[in-house]
């Protein structure tokens, strides 16, 4: 009894820390009109909980947008110094109200209109540096977005953020991830890692700084942080979700995925950015695979 009670107090004593860095009640709520709308918390929200609240009017991109940012600046390089974001999107915010006025016109281009997403820090961005996690790439600018990139600015969603990982090529400081940004923290225990080497989507997704995430593996790398972080994440089967203009270890093994804090949210996420892509002749192995309608069906 007495080995019972200290594991029990020692789990209170997490648990307590892990609700200080989680506090997103007053933080992250937002007060709605309706009973149903009152019950929205961004912490739990699904991207279907988000596209409630913008039909509803009680919600809009901009203000989902500041309440990330608000997120990203207490608690990234403030509070707890988890050390996620290696770029942040300079005109997130202005995007988001554009895309909030192309909303009231034309309709949302799909679930993920002006809904924010943060980049495992590999993939291309024609308006961001892809550092890859090396120091020598550090302000390396590609020329045009990865297609998973492409895709999701076509359908409407926010990139937010390019976000640490394990270094592509350099070796990091013990205990680092990157010799760009160095060491991530884990939000649940700011002792433990995130994991690699997609943490820095990992964490970032659980501290709330974005809706979703893209990571990418080349052994467990989207697995691993998937669960060092308690999120949600598909490693997908080869050749479903392409890429080009993803930085790659092995042409083979290489895959992009999807990561959320909910599998609506990957599932919404992997409609997206599945499919066949003449840039990357793996994908010829999704001609045919992807499903009909919606991966949320399921």
């Amino acid at each position: 009894m007495r080995t019972l009670a200290k594991t029990m107090s020692a789990t209170s004593r997490v648990l307590h820390k892990s609700a200080f860095i989680f506090s997103v009640v007053a933080a992250m709520a937002i007060t709605f009109h309706s009973a149903q709308a009152a019950e929205f918390n961004l912490q739990t929200a699904t991207i279907e909980d988000i596209n409630k609240a913008f039909d509803a009017g009680a919600l809009t991109s901009e203000k989902l947008t500041q309440l990330y940012l608000d997120r990203i600046a207490a608690y990234d390089q403030q509070g707890p110094k988890l050390n996620t974001i290696i770029t942040l999107n300079q005109e997130a915010l202005a995007t988001a109200r554009a895309l909030d006025a192309e909303r009231k016109t034309k309709g949302p281009r799909s679930k993920l209109h002006g809904v924010p997403v943060v980049l495992k820090d590999l993939f291309d961005t024609k308006d961001m540096p892809t550092t890859a996690g090396f120091l020598p790439m550090k302000n390396s600018q590609p020329m045009y977005d990865a297609t998973v990139v492409a895709r999701l600015r076509d359908a409407g969603a926010i990139i937010l953020a390019k976000v640490n990982m394990s270094d592509w090529f350099g070796v990091p400081k013990d205990g680092d991830q990157s010799t760009v940004l160095g060491r991530t923290l884990n939000p649940y225990n700011l002792k433990l890692t995130p994991g690699g080497s997609s943490g820095g989507t990992g964490a970032a997704l659980a501290a709330g700084f974005a809706q979703i995430g893209l990571g990418s593996e080349t052994g467990v790398s989207i697995r691993n942080p998937t669960a060092n972080n308690s999120v949600v994440g598909l490693a997908p089967s080869r050749g479903l979700i392409p890429r080009a203009g993803q930085v790659m270890t092995s042409f083979m093994q290489e895959r992009a995925g999807p990561m959320g804090r909910s599998v609506y949210d990957v599932a919404a996420l992997t409609d997206v950015v599945a499919g066949f892509d003449a840039e990357d002749l793996m994908s010829v192995a999704s001609l045919g695979k992807t499903p009909a309608v919606s991966y949320t069906t399921f």
